[in-house]
C-alpha cells in the first residue's frame, strides 16, 4: 500500500500530535505514525498526567491525615491505592482518547506501528503483526522523544528496581524506597510514595539536588522536603545492587571516594534522566547527522541535513519538557506552510509539581554571575502574602531577576503552593520585553499568592510594602 501526503509526522507526543493538528489547520494533507496502541506519547501514558494524578492525590491524601484538623475537619483517612490507581488510569485514558477525537477532527491519517525513515519523502510502517506499508510524503517531522537513561550494571525490573515508568504502577506502598537521582522526576515520584507512607531516601551525584536550576531555590526547597521527611545523600553515587525476595541492599560510596556503606530498600527508584528516542528510525542509513548525545541535528527552522527531514521535541536539543516541543512542533509546521514559525528558547517556563511546587523561567542567578551580567534581586517570602497565611501554605518564595541598566525581567524563580500556574504571568512579561517596574505596577488581586510576584518585582526597587 502506499499513501502521499504533505507532512507525516513520525511520534505522537506533545510535539508530535500538535504539529500534525496545526499543520493540517493550514491546509496541509498529514499523517502520524504512532508505535503505541493510544496516542500521547511518554507524558500523556507513563510521564506528566499519570504522574500529576498521582502527586494531585497523594497530596491530597497527606492534607486529609496532616493538615485537615488545624482547619477544624476531623478525618482519618484510609489508603485505598487500587482505587487511586484506577484514579489515576481513567485521567490517563481521557486524555489519550482526547488527542485520539482531535486527530480524527481535524483528518490526520492515523498509521500505527513503528516508523522508519526509508529517505526524504519515505516512511516505513511496520505493524504489529509485521505487515509494512510505504508511505509517500513531501515532509517528515520526527517527534519519536526520549527514553529513560539506564544505570550501568543495574537491571531496571519495574518490580524492584524501577524506572519513573513502574513507579506509576507499584501494588503496595513500600516500606522503604530508595530513589537514584535528585532531578525534578526522582524528587517529584518520590514525594508521592512519601505521602503514601514509604521512608525515602535520594542519593544525588552531585552535591546539590535539582541539578541545572538557581542554587539558592534548591537549597531552599531541599530544606522543605527534608522538613517533610524526605532524606538526602548527596555527593554520593550507587556502586552495586544486590537483590532478593524481601529487597534490595545497595551499595553507597562518596562521589569523591571512600568508604562505602549499605543501604535496604524494598524498591530502588533510578531517576537519573532521559536520553532521545533515535534508535531503529534508520537515521544513519539516510544520512541524518546526531550529536554526541544522539540528539538529532538541527538548524534554526528545524530542518536536519537532511533535505525535507525535520525533527522536534527530546530528539533536539534543548530542555526535554512537553510544552517546549508543542511550541517546536507549532513553529515547524508553520514554517512548512510558509510561514515564520519561531520559538523564543529563552522563555520556556519549568515546574516541578511537588507540594509546594517550584516554578522557574528565564535564567538563574549562576547563569548571570558566570555571564557577567550585572543583576538586581527581588524577593518576597509567603510568609508574607495574606492569602498563603490564611491557606497555611507560607513555605517558600518568589524571586524576581532583572537588567541592572534596563530593569527588564531576566528570570523569576517561584517555590510555593500553585507555582506552576503563578509562572504564567512572569512568561508572559518576559516574552514581551517587559520590566520588574511593568510587573510591580501591575494591579494584581487581593488576596491571592499572585501578590508575592508583585511584591518580589517591587522589591527589585526596594520598595515592597509588605516585607
Amino acid at each position: 500500500m502506499t499513501s502521499t501526503y504533505d507532512l507525516i509526522v513520525i511520534g505522537t507526543g506533545p510535539g508530535g500530535y500538535v504539529c500534525a493538528i496545526r499543520a493540517a489547520q493550514l491546509g496541509l494533507k498529514v499523517a502520524v505514525v504512532e508505535k503505541r496502541r493510544t496516542h500521547g506519547g511518554t507524558c500523556l501514558n507513563v510521564g506528566c498526567i499519570p504522574s500529576k494524578a498521582l502527586l494531585h492525590a497523594s497530596e491530597m491524601f497527606d492534607e486529609a491525615g496532616h493538615g485537615f484538623a488545624a482547619m477544624g475537619i476531623k478525618a482519618n483517612p484510609e489508603l485505598d491505592l487500587g482505587a487511586m490507581l484506577a484514579f489515576k488510569d481513567e485521567g490517563v485514558k481521557g486524555n489519550v482518547n482526547g488527542v485520539e477525537f482531535l486527530l480524527k477532527k481535524n483528518k490526520v491519517d492515523v498509521h500505527f506501528g513503528v516508523g522508519r525513515v526509508l529517505g526524504a519523502g519515505r516512511v516505513q510502517v511496520t505493524a504489529e503483526g509485521g505487515a509494512s506499508s510505504d508511505l509517500q510524503t513531501k515532509s517528515i517531522v520526527i517527534a519519536t522523544g526520549s527514553d529513560i537513561a539506564r544505570l550501568p550494571g543495574i537491571e531496571v525490573d519495574e518490580r524492584q528496581v524501577v524506572s519513573s515508568t513502574g513507579a506509576l504502577t507499584l501494588s503496595a506502598v513500600p516500606k522503604k524506597m530508595l530513589v537514584i537521582g535528585a532531578g525534578v522526576i526522582g524528587l517529584e515520584l518520590g514525594s508521592v510514595w512519601r505521602r503514601l507512607g514509604a521512608e525515602v531516601t535520594v542519593v544525588e551525584f552531585l552535591d546539590r539536588i535539582l541539578p541545572g536550576m538557581d542554587s539558592d531555590v534548591a537549597k531552599s526547597f531541599q530544606r522543605i522536603l527534608t522538613k517533610q521527611g524526605m532524606a538526602f545523600k548527596l555527593g554520593s553515587k550507587v556502586t552495586a545492587l544486590q537483590r532478593d525476595p524481601s529487597g534490595c541492599t545497595v551499595t553507597i560510596e562518596p562521589a569523591a571516594g571512600g568508604a562505602a556503606e549499605t543501604a535496604f530498600a524494598d524498591v530502588v527508584l533510578v531517576c537519573i534522566g532521559r536520553v532521545p528516542y533515535t534508535d531503529g528510525l534508520g537515521l544513519a542509513a539516510v544520512g541524518v547527522e546526531l550529536d554526541g548525545k544522539k540528539r538529532i541535528e538541527v538548524d534554526g527552522h528545524f530542518m536536519t541535513n537532511v533535505p525535507g527531514i525535520y525533527a522536534i521535541g527530546d530528539v533536539i536539543a534543548g530542555p526535554m519538557l512537553a510544552h517546549k516541543a508543542e511550541d517546536e512542533g507549532v513553529a515547524v509546521a508553520e514554517i512548512l506552510a510558509g510561514q515564520p514559525g519561531h520559538v523564543n528558547y529563552d522563555v520556556i517556563p519549568n515546574v516541578i509539581y511537588t507540594s509546594p511546587e517550584v516554578a522557574s523561567v528565564g535564567k538563574s542567578e549562576d547563569e548571570l554571575k558566570m555571564a557577567g551580567i550585572a543583576y538586581t534581586v527581588g524577593k518576597f517570602p509567603f510568609m508574607a502574602n495574606g492569602r498563603a497565611k490564611v491557606n497555611r501554605t507560607t513555605d517558600g518564595f518568589v524571586k524576581v531577576l532583572a537588567d541592572a541598566t534596563t530593569d527588564r525581567v531576566l528570570g523569576v524563580h517561584i517555590i510555593g503552593a500553585h507555582a506552576g500556574e503563578m509562572i504564567g504571568e512572569c512568561s508572559v512579561i518576559m516574552e514581551f520585553g517587559g520590566s520588574a517596574e511593568d510587573l510591580a505596577r501591575t494591579c494584581h488581586a487581593h488576596p491571592t499568592l499572585s501578590e508575592a510576584i508583585k511584591e518580589a518585582a517591587m522589591a527589585v526597587d526596594k520598595r515592597a510594602i509588605h516585607m
